[in-house]
């Protein structure tokens, strides 16, 4: 009876070792089957991942390295808005406002870029609200650049 609920326990070292020597035999038999499968099946959960990625930080798949960390959305956005401000200055019906506006919205991004940068080696409470005041900030530098672009 004592032997009995021995053997209902669960994993004893007789079992143990009896299923590591049939894994001995086993998985090198079934490893070159297996892992190819396995191989292309992480490959493409990386690419869907990837494709996700950039799609909700609104950015093509090969440059989702520039945008890394917690600040990966505001990063893209300044991009975006970088963009933007150089079509504004190639535009023909640009006006020396227009270049203006433009010349000091850049000088704006690249302190919201390193403001980014900057919080992200910063305690939580901090780095969000330093991405709070960069996402108003780009907020307003965005809805001053629709209204010129006359949108």
């Amino acid at each position: 009876m004592a032997r009995k609920k021995a053997e209902d326990q669960g994993l004893t070292p007789k079992k143990a070792r009896n299923y590591v020597s049939v894994a001995k035999i086993v998985v090198p038999a079934v490893a070159p089957v297996v892992l190819p499968f396995a191989v292309r099946a992480a490959g493409a959960a990386r690419e869907a991942y990837d494709r996700y990625q950039a799609r909700r930080l609104g950015v093509p798949v090969d440059r989702l390295s520039e945008f890394t960390g917690r600040g990966a959305s505001l990063l893209a956005r300044i991009a975006g808005v970088s963009e933007a401000l150089a079509e504004l200055r190639k535009s023909e019906r640009a006006t020396k406002e227009d270049t203006e506006f433009a010349d000091n919205a850049h000088g704006t991004l690249e302190q919201l870029t390193a403001a980014v940068h900057a919080a992200e080696r910063m305690p939580a409470s901090r780095r969000k609200a330093a991405h709070q005041a960069v996402a108003s900030e780009l907020s307003s530098l965005e809805s001053q650049l629709l209204h010129r672009l006359g949108v």
